[in-house]
Order: C-alpha cells, then sequence, then structure tokens
C-alpha cells in the first residue's frame, strides 16, 4: 500500500474523509517533519506508518469527543512539531487554531509548516502557558483547550483551564488509565472552575494501543490567581 493509500484508510477509520488537497498537506507535514528532525529534536518517531499512527490519528482522535465541524477556537497547549493541533486543523480548516510552544526553534517549524502548507486561520504564540493566560493575553478565549504534554492532571488543568471559556473544554489526550490520577486532580478540577465530564477510552493502529480523552468542562471562572508563577504548579498541584 502506497502512502497516499495508507493514510487515507487509516483516517477514514474513525471517520474522517480527506480531499486530495488535505492528503498532500498532511504528506508534506510529514515530510517537513523528517526534514527539519535531522537537525532539530521534534519527535523520536519518523518511520510514515508510525506518524500517521502515532501522531496524525492519535491528534484526529479528538473527533470521538468533540463536534469539530462546528465553527470553534481551539489552542494546543505545549503543541511541541504541532501536535495535535496541526493535523486537527489540516482535517478541519474551519477550526481557529493557537498553537503556544514555549521553545523558539519549534515555533520557528511550525511556521514553516503553516507557510507551506498555506494554513488560514492558525497561529502561533512562543512562551509559557503560564505568561499567556492573563487576562490580557489569552484568558478564557478558547472554545477548547487540547493537550498532549505529559503531565499529571492537576498539573495540566492549571496550565490549561485558564484559556477556556465558561461551558469550552479542557481535553488531555493520555495514553494509560486514569482513575487515580483522576481522583487526585478532582480539587484541582474543582477550584479551577472545571468539572470531569467523561473519559473516552480506545485503541489506535494494529498493536491497538491504548489513549484515552479526559473531557473537563468548564463551568465557572478560573480564580485570578491561576496559573500560578512558572514551575509553581508543577512543583506544588493544588490538593
Amino acid at each position: 500500500m502506497d502512502k497516499i493509500d495508507f493514510l487515507k484508510t487509516e483516517i477514514s477509520r474513525i471517520g474522517i474523509e480527506l480531499s486530495d488537497k488535505q492528503i498532500e498537506q498532511f504528506l508534506t507535514y510529514y515530510e517537513l517533519l523528517v526534514e527539519w528532525n535531522s537537525f532539530m529534536n521534534l519527535t523520536g518517531i519518523t518511520e510514515f506508518e508510525d506518524v500517521v499512527i502515532k501522531h496524525f490519528i492519535d491528534s484526529l482522535s479528538l473527533v470521538k469527543s468533540i463536534d469539530l465541524n462546528e465553527e470553534l477556537s481551539l489552542i494546543d497547549v505545549g503543541t511541541g512539531a504541532g501536535f495535535p493541533g496541526l493535523p486537527l486543523k489540516i482535517a478541519f480548516p474551519n477550526l481557529k487554531v493557537t498553537l503556544l510552544d514555549s521553545l523558539q526553534k519549534r515555533i520557528h517549524f511550525l511556521d514553516e509548516v503553516i507557510y507551506r502548507l498555506d494554513l488560514n486561520g492558525i497561529d502561533t504564540v512562543h512562551g509559557r502557558a503560564e505568561d499567556f493566560a492573563k487576562p490580557d493575553k489569552l484568558r478564557e478565549k478558547y472554545d477548547l483547550c487540547v493537550s498532549r504534554a505529559v503531565a499529571n492532571l492537576s498539573v495540566l488543568s492549571e496550565y490549561c483551564l485558564p484559556f477556556v471559556k465558561e461551558n469550552g473544554y479542557f481535553i488531555s489526550y493520555k495514553s494509560e488509565k486514569l482513575s487515580e490520577e483522576l481522583k487526585a486532580a478532582d480539587k484541582a478540577i474543582t477550584v479551577l472552575g472545571g468539572c470531569f465530564e467523561k473519559q473516552i477510552d480506545f485503541t489506535i493502529g494494529n498493536d491497538n494501543m491504548y489513549r484515552n480523552l479526559v473531557l473537563i468542562k468548564k463551568i465557572a471562572d478560573t480564580p485570578k490567581q491561576y496559573p500560578r508563577k512558572s514551575g509553581i504548579a508543577s512543583k506544588k498541584p493544588i490538593c
């Protein structure tokens, strides 16, 4: 099976049909990812089929939780090489997407991908979540905040919930079962104005890799003292 057929087949399995243009955009994204990865650390996954499953499909699995055909604003916190925000933007051009990352070199890569793919309605922000979730910046401006960042749910909630509008969602991508982590994050979620709604479990790829999406609804404004200054959330999680 060639790359185009493999990409179409795998993405159709999660109910997404791509145009020829979108297929080309995904292929170009892959080529740029591999090219830039040769001189900077973007991902340890570079084989085409692995990137499709573990990055593209994993990112697009958000469709299992939210109707992405609506006009929604989305911020991807700690986006890294653009996952999940860029695949979501390619597959759902109607989304208004912000990619937030603390490393300038990754922002340069993302800007190049956006330019080469001729994407509109997407921007990049260089900085930390703690700084950009302030009232005079991006606080409570988004319908959705998503993150594949590796951190516990209590810490991620402090970074992400401040970006979400009331009745919007923070959705965390996870690769392990979360009963204990959810219990430990319960107070933080409540304090930050959120409410755990549900957890969606599924597998991806022929190896049936376990994944889940944790949906936290924003039901009240986040208190103004959150997020705290850089580093505090991870050193002293709300508990």
